[in-house]
């Protein structure tokens, strides 16, 4: 059996300049990636309060 990934890839757009949302799928955790050229950064999602925003986990993960 297949190791599964921990991180899943929820949302991307462009092509040269990237934004991607991705989500730790043991914490529910949502980071935004962003890439320009070869220059890139990941930051966790905060909802306007300041918290990490977080997707519920389940069995699909």
């Amino acid at each position: 059996m297949a190791k599964s990934e921990r991180f899943e890839n929820v949302y991307s757009q462009g092509k040269i300049n990237v934004m991607e949302i991705w989500v730790d799928k043991e914490t529910g955790v949502n980071y935004v990636f962003h890439a320009s050229g070869y220059a890139g950064g990941m930051t966790p999602l905060l909802d306007r309060d300041g918290k990490p925003v977080i997707s519920p986990i389940g069995p699909n993960y």
